[in-house]
């Protein structure tokens, strides 16, 4: 037999042909690894998923319907999960017990601090009462916990504080941006809530009462959130209670609106079951010390940088800053925050500005 004469091409191409081979074994190793990962870190996720949703440890399974359903238009990510009985059940663990009392003013002692303090009694009390240099208006505290980031502004002569609304109020709100220019505010932070049956978002309508300079400039619809009237008096002192409008000019509000809930009436907090059955969101409050010294609070939430607070996170920052009386604003998308017209925190409602139209605000002028 004879032997085959291999030439040196053969040789080359053979050589090139096992190469290649073996390349793309390579390649389709690499592929299944990659597909085997890939289904693994879903088959992880889902089952991650599942046991968060539906296992025995009921901490996110609460706090996902709380978070949920105290939001217009994201209630779905509970009713998608969950029936109705499961997500009364849960809402039914969780609310905020009020206190029921009315604002005794003459507890409120307002008083003018000097810079010239040195001593303080705590780092909280030094954050409060250490004015900025240049600034006898206010000055702004930075303020985080688990979970949340925000900004504690200290208004030092309440009188300075008052009700700003939107000039198109009743048929769509405006930005708060817009507001606090219209108005020469040096502070302003969204205020009562508003009624959006659409969940359009043009904040036409504020929820309950609305008094401007002693007058009630608008009456809707019931907040359905607790609390009550909450407004400051023409000396600047912080009133809440659950009462009428003509009640609340009869205490002498001048500058009010309706919401809620209540976290501190008198020195007395209100009774948090569970988170509070708001869940964690962006969050708006309002509070005045007895030495009369106003809290704005904005909490940032929805973000990597801050997820947001509950009604029990509100109530201990409030407390820790000695609030005598304060209270829940509208929250959420509608959560924001002016200084000398700039947005100071980081709204959620949009691309461009974060902002929402908003028919109500509390602002601070010079």
């Amino acid at each position: 037999m004879k032997k085959k004469n291999l030439k040196k091409t053969d040789i080359s191409e053979t050589i090139d042909n096992i190469k290649t081979d073996k390349k793309e074994k390579k390649k389709m190793s690499k592929k299944k690894k990659l597909i085997i990962t890939i289904s693994s870190i879903f088959v992880f996720c889902m089952s991650s998923g599942l046991f968060l949703l539906y296992g025995p440890w009921a901490y996110f399974r609460e706090l996902l319907i709380t978070t949920a359903m105290s939001t217009m238009t994201h209630q779905y990510l509970a009713t998608w999960f969950y029936d109705d009985e499961t997500i009364q059940e849960v809402l039914a663990k969780h609310g905020v017990v009020e206190n029921k009392d009315i604002t005794d003013e003459s507890l409120i002692k307002i008083k003018k601090y000097n810079k010239n303090i040195t001593v303080f009694e705590s780092k909280y009390e030094e954050e409060i009462l250490k004015k900025d240099p240049d600034n006898d208006l206010f000055k702004v505290v930075n303020i985080s916990g688990t979970g949340y980031k925000g900004y504690l502004v200290v208004i030092y002569d309440p009188t300075k504080v008052k009700v700003a609304t939107a000039k198109t109020m009743g048929t769509t709100g405006q930005l708060l941006t817009t507001i606090a220019k219209d108005n020469n505010a040096r502070i302003a932070i969204n205020g009562s809530g508003f009624y959006d049956p659409t969940w359009a978002g043009n904040g036409a309508e504020p929820l309950g009462t609305i008094i401007q300079n002693g007058k009630i400039v608008w009456q809707g619809r019931a907040t359905g959130v607790g609390g009550g009237f909450l407004g400051f008096t023409k000396e600047g002192k912080f009133i809440l209670g659950k009462m009428s409008a003509q009640e609340a000019l009869n205490k002498g509000i001048k500058e009010g609106m309706e919401f809620g809930p209540f976290l501190v009436v008198n020195g007395k907090s209100s009774f948090i079951k569970g988170n509070g059955g708001w869940g964690i969101a962006p969050r708006t409050a309002i509070g005045q010390r007895q030495d009369g010294i106003v809290l704005f609070l904005i909490i940032d939430g929805r973000q990597t940088h801050s997820i947001g607070a509950s009604m029990v996170d509100l109530s201990e920052i409030m407390v820790r800053y000695k609030a005598y009386n304060a209270v829940n604003l509208d929250g959420g998308s509608s959560t924001a925050l002016i200084i000398d017209n700039k947005i100071i925190n980081k709204p959620t409602a949009n691309k461009n500005t974060g902002l929402r139209r908003i028919p109500t605000a509390f602002i601070v002028t010079d």
